[in-house]
């Protein structure tokens, strides 16, 4: 019987984790972005700290740390790995009415941390969501991407842009 191209499936089409356990550790890292359009009153609000919530960015980033950590929870056939450093960061675009989040997550293991950063950001995004929808009800996440990925048999990767 030929070998299944799927690697979560086994032989009979069941959804299975992916053995890692002969591929050996290297360096991972990923960085994922996205934003969430907030619109000029709510983004102005935020940014003069005056969202009822409180201090959303702040609460952001930490949501963010924690959705990266928690991944295997969320994620059916992901494997839980041993984060060494996860890095979010917002950047305001007055153009846009946006804040981009970007999320840089690195661990030494045998599988990438894709799956992390691209969870950072989408938990940060979602807990922005949350925290000014009382002041604007059209908010909007978007175009959550991975930018960069290294480490790993497939080595580097980049976004063209």
């Amino acid at each position: 019987m030929d070998r299944n191209p799927f690697s979560h499936l086994d032989e009979r089409g069941r959804a299975r984790m992916v053995d890692v356990s002969l591929k050996p550790e290297t360096q991972r890292e990923a960085l994922a972005t996205g934003y969430v359009v907030l619109g000029d009153k709510a983004l102005s609000l935020l940014t003069e700290a005056r969202i009822p919530k409180g201090d959303v960015l702040s609460v952001a980033r930490v949501a963010g740390i924690l959705g990266a950590k928690k991944v295997e929870a969320l994620i059916p056939l992901c494997h839980p790995l041993p984060l060494q450093d996860v890095e979010i960061d917002f950047r305001t675009d007055q153009e846009k009415g946006a804040i981009e989040i970007s999320a840089r997550v690195k661990a030494r293991g045998v599988t990438g941390v894709e799956m992390e950063a691209l969870t950072a950001v989408s938990v940060a995004a979602l807990t922005i969501y949350d925290m000014c929808k009382s002041v604007e009800k059209g908010i909007i996440i978007k175009e959550i991407r991975l930018e960069y990925k290294a480490g790993g048999k497939s080595g580097k990767w980049t976004r063209k842009v």
